[in-house]
Order: C-alpha cells, then sequence, then structure tokens
C-alpha cells in the first residue's frame, strides 16, 4: 500500500494513535515520517528534523545502524521465530540473559523477557504477589509510587501512574496503590529548607503511608531513578539512600524503574548505578534494543527470584509466559547493543558529551520564556512561562500538555526539533550518539521555536 500516494484523502481515523486527540484524525493527516539516519527522522516532504527525545526516550544508537539492522536480518534468516517456554528456548535469549544479569545493578540477577516496558512492570507487580503468597505473607499486594510518576500503560502499571485524571478516566482500580510526592528539588521546598530537610521532609512522608496503609500489606516501593513524564527532576541528594533504609527496616522491596534510565541515558549503564541505587528488582526496555526490536526485560534478585523457584517447584510449573517474551529477532539486536556499547565506548562518549549538553540547554536560560533549565545525564527539561509569570513547584500528574509546551511544541516542529512537552516544560533526552555540533544545531533550532512562540503571544 502507497500511504504517501494517497495523501491527504486517506482516513487518519483507520489508525488509533496513542497520546493523541482521536477526533483530530478525523480532520488532520498525522505527521508522517519515512526515514531516519543519526539523530534526525524525515517526514515525506524531505523535511528532516532532530529528534530531541529519541521518539519515546529509546532510540538511544539513532536510526539506521547497520549493525543492528544485520544483527535482525541474520536471526530472521537462521531462525526467525521461537517461544521461550516449556523448557525450550534459543541459544541469543539464554545469552542476553546471561549479560543482563552479569551488568544489572540487583544480586545474583534472574531475568524474565517481555515485550514492552508496560509489560515488564506488570508481570514485576504478578511476580511480586506470587513471591509474597510463596513466602507465606499474601496480605502484602500494597505498592507504592509516586505522583507524577508513569509506569506503563496497562490496567496494573496505569494504577501506579500517580495520575488520578488518567486512572478515573479509564475506571483503573487503584485499591492496591499508595502515593507518595515527587521529589521537585529545589522549586519544590519549602522558604528556607534545606536539600536535607527536604529530603527528610518526603522519606517521612513515605515512613507515614506506609504506617497508615500497615506495613505488612505493603509489598514494594517503584520509582524511575529519574522520571521523565514527571518533568525530569533529578532526587535531591541522599534521597534513594534514605527511602532504601526506610524500606528495608518494614521489609519493603525496592523497584527500579530503569526502562527509560538504562543502557547510557545517565552516563552510566543504569540511573540506579548514577545515582547509587540498590534495588531488589529493575525493569528494562526501550534502549535495551536502541527500539529497533521490541524487547524488555525484568532483572530480579536471587532473594526474590527464590520465591519463584520454590513455588514454581511445589506447583510442578511456573504458569506464566508469553509468544513473544524473548523473541529470538530481538534478543539478537538487544545482544548487538551490548557489543556497540562495549566496542564503540557509548558510554565514554555519553560522559564526555554530557557537560556541553548541560551548557547548551543552560544557554537558553536568557530567554524571556524560560525559567529554568535541568540536566541529568543525557536527559534535561526546559521550563517555560509566560514573560512575568513563574514555573510550577510540583511535579504535574498530567500527560496532557496544553498551553505554553504544547504551542512550543508546534513551533519545534516547525524549526525542525521534535521534543516532549508537558505540564510547563518540555523534555528533552536526544540520542545518545549525538555530537558537539549536533547539539548546537539542537539548540539553535530550539531557541527559534521559542522566540516563534513568543512572538505568537498576545500583546
Amino acid at each position: 500500500m502507497n500511504v504517501q500516494a494517497r495523501g491527504a484523502n486517506h482516513p487518519g481515523n483507520m489508525v488509533m494513535l496513542p497520546f493523541s486527540n482521536l477526533r483530530r484524525l478525523r480532520e488532520e493527516r498525522p505527521l508522517m515520517f519515512v526515514k531516519g539516519k543519526g539523530i534526525y527522522t524525515f517526514d515525506e516532504h524531505g523535511r528532516d528534523y532532530i529528534e530531541a527525545v529519541s521518539t519515546f526516550y529509546c532510540v538511544n544508537l539513532g536510526f539506521s545502524d547497520e549493525e543492528l539492522i544485520e544483527a535482525a536480518v541474520e536471526q530472521l534468516r537462521a531462525l526467525p521465530m521461537y517461544p521461550s517456554g516449556i523448557h525450550r528456548t534459543v541459544p541469543v535469549v539464554m545469552e542476553l540473559a546471561e549479560r543482563l544479569a552479569e551488568k544489572a545493578p540487583v544480586r545474583g540477577g534472574h531475568v524474565m523477557f517481555a515485550t514492552t516496558g508496560s509489560e515488564a512492570n506488570d508481570q514485576l507487580l504478578k511476580f511480586t504477589w506470587y513471591a509474597n503468597r510463596v513466602a507465606g505473607e499474601p496480605q502484602r499486594r500494597k505498592i507504592i509510587s509516586r505522583r507524577a510518576s508513569y509506569h506503563g500503560g496497562t490496567i496494573a502499571t496505569t494504577a501506579l501512574a500517580g495520575s488520578p485524571a488518567l486512572q478515573e478516566a479509564f475506571g483503573i482500580p487503584t485499591g492496591d496503590s499508595l502515593f507518595v510526592s515527587h521529589p521537585t528539588w529545589p522549586i519544590g521546598a519549602d522558604p528556607g529548607e534545606t536539600e536535607e530537610a527536604y529530603t527528610d521532609r518526603l522519606v517521612e512522608e513515605l515512613r507515614q503511608t506506609i504506617e497508615a496503609a500497615g506495613p505488612e500489606t505493603v509489598a514494594a516501593f517503584i520509582a524511575e531513578p529519574v522520571s521523565v513524564s514527571s518533568g525530569m527532576f533529578p532526587p535531591p541528594v541522599g534521597y534513594f539512600q534514605k527511602v532504601k533504609a526506610l524500606l528495608d527496616r518494614y521489609g519493603i522491596r525496592l523497584f527500579a524503574d530503569e526502562v527509560v534510565t538504562g543502557f547510557g541515558r545517565t552516563g552510566r549503564l543504569w540511573g540506579s548505578e548514577t545515582l547509587g541505587i540498590e534495588p531488589d528488582c529493575i525493569s528494562c526496555a526501550k534502549g535495551l534494543s536502541s527500539a529497533y526490536q521490541p524487547i524488555s526485560a525484568v532483572v530480579m534478585s536471587d532473594d526474590f527470584y527464590s520465591y519463584l523457584e520454590e513455588g514454581s517447584n511445589s506447583a510442578g510449573i511456573f504458569n506464566h509466559g508469553g509468544t513473544y517474551g524473548g523473541h529470538p529477532v530481538s534478543a539478537a539486536v538487544a545482544l548487538k547493543v551490548l557489543d556497540i556499547f562495549e566496542r564503540r565506548n557509548i558510554l565514554g562518549h555519553v560522559q564526555s558529551i554530557m557537560p556541553i549538553w548541560q551548557k547548551a540547554l543552560a544557554s537558553l536560560e536568557d530567554h524571556p520564556l524560560v525559567t529554568a533549565t535541568r540536566c541529568f545525564g543525557l536527559a534535561g527539561a526546559v521550563q517555560i512561562a509566560r514573560p512575568g509569570e513563574g514555573g510550577p513547584v510540583a511535579a504535574s500528574p498530567s500527560l496532557a500538555p496544553g498551553g505554553l509546551s504544547e504551542q512550543l511544541y508546534q513551533e519545534g516542529l516547525a524549526a525542525g526539533v521534535v521534543v516532549r512537552p508537558l505540564q510547563g516544560c518540555v523534555v528533552l533526552a536526544p540520542p545518545l550518539i549525538i555530537t558537539e555540533a549536533e547539539i548546537g544545531e539542537l539548540s539553535r533550532r530550539l531557541r527559534v521555536a521559542l522566540d516563534a512562540t513568543l512572538a505568537a503571544l498576545p500583546r
């Protein structure tokens, strides 16, 4: 089918596009991308765009990497599909599991594959409830997450999303969910409050939440090392260490959602490594295959996994799986990603380019619309407000941008740069392969978009 030839007459609402206004599809053809190279994508009219958020924070090695393409083709020719299950699997899946377990920041890692980050987090919750029943603590079902966080789009993970409006819209049951504040240091601090005092206040809120729920009913606390959806606020110093110490006192597990921060985004392979987090389990996806193929994984500590093994041995089976979990082609591409990270020294490149990235974002702070910029690794946020107005003091619980950030997103498209608009800011997470010159061009295009947004404001 030649979609391009059908042009504007093609009824776009035949396809349901996530995170979009579905009515708009009846009236307006969506932006159509047809190819990509490096940090750039190209639309059907040949215009180039810098993918300043790596699409959905995932194409870490850029577009059209020949080694990744060839890895997929080679596996397609050898064995294009074979499910892992019923005591059967394929070599690339076994090798990927071994290498992930070696690299993950959990003790004695064990790996279960899935296809998306949502699915990985969903099955982590399922495994938690299973493990707690085996451990004789079936009442430990409640999961704590942070308001304005995002952990996926399944029923179970939407219940963790920290967005009441989203949960209400879909009628999501949230009886096993508990919520605490998301760190927004320094703008969320009380007047005169130090960073340490701010951290202690958040940890005390967590303690009170656990006590109110009944510590014996709480299973885990799940958090992204740095949350994109909440506006890219790096945690205050010592936050995760104090959270972990509190959780350990109550026998509550810490889960690190590394779907976005995993595979180099923070300058280390894992965000947990960058922040000194010691999680019981992690989930990962996106950068695992540089998003060239759908694959995700849960990496579990030996202690956590031992309960799954014990229950499986008693029942004679671990009754969980999916047809495409650990797909051979996806696993082959993920293995090649790990090879490339080592051979091309991707982490070294990210670490060397991070100061340039930080300086480029900071250079935008002289713009009348910019109230602040934030950086963490090779990610960041540009906080914006109308001249004379202040920015937010808390992470937004809504994924619907609207207002000034939506205007900046549209002007960004016109200027050839794709950003992700949120309430009060736009976030950025470019491919890890970006160069100093490309950072300069990204910054230039973003300033053009800021100027156009300012010019369009009512006088």
